[in-house]
């Protein structure tokens, strides 16, 4: 497995060796030691996984210190554009963000620290999204930035008049009005 820095500093992209043959393929998708080596430790706690169709956009989303959440991201069936957003105050990152192509043929996986919204728009007709994390959800943190902040710039790469939004991600909120991270004590 290759563990690649993206151009965000504590963003990776997580790229597995594929050994395909008639048969099909076999990868690992998650190998810890590497992982830590290369990174640091993360103590997963929880597998999730959504199917949504062509055009869903779901993000940005984040939640607040205690509950912040690391999430290693990767699409099982279909494509979508994963987006990360630095939301860590004092970061000379604030404000910018990270867009990859997840695919069920490229297996590509995203790490998203704690500290960092995510998003991820449907590129093909459905997408099934898997992705573990290493605190639980809460409610009452949880916090939403628009998916088109013109201060984050984001290039969804999709019509707008096309995109399937919920209530929580139209009303989200701008990042000049969000709740931040300190860059220290994510992990405390």
């Amino acid at each position: 497995m290759n563990i690649i820095e993206s151009p965000l500093a504590d963003v990776f992209i997580l790229e597995p060796k594929v050994w395909g043959d008639d048969r099909g393929y076999f990868f690992e998708s998650y190998r810890e030691d590497l992982l830590t080596k290369a990174v640091r430790k993360f103590h997963w706690v929880q597998d999730n996984e959504s199917k949504s169709s062509k055009g869903v956009l779901r993000g940005l989303h984040y939640q607040l210190p205690p509950f912040a959440q690391s999430k290693l991201v990767r699409v099982i069936h279909g494509t979508v554009l994963d987006v990360a957003v630095d939301i860590r105050k004092g970061s000379p990152n604030f404000g910018k963000h990270f867009a990859i192509e997840l695919s069920e043929e490229n297996k590509k996986q995203l790490l998203i620290p704690r500290g960092f919204a995510h998003g991820f728009l449907v590129l093909s007709e459905t997408a099934i999204f898997s992705y573990k994390v290493d605190n639980y959800y809460s409610k009452e943190s949880e916090r939403s930035i628009l998916w088109d902040d013109p201060t984050i710039g984001i290039n969804w790469q999709f019509p707008v008049t096309e995109l399937v939004l919920s209530e929580k991600d139209r009303v989200g909120k701008l990042i000049s009005e969000v709740d931040l991270f300190p860059l220290k004590d994510l992990y405390v």
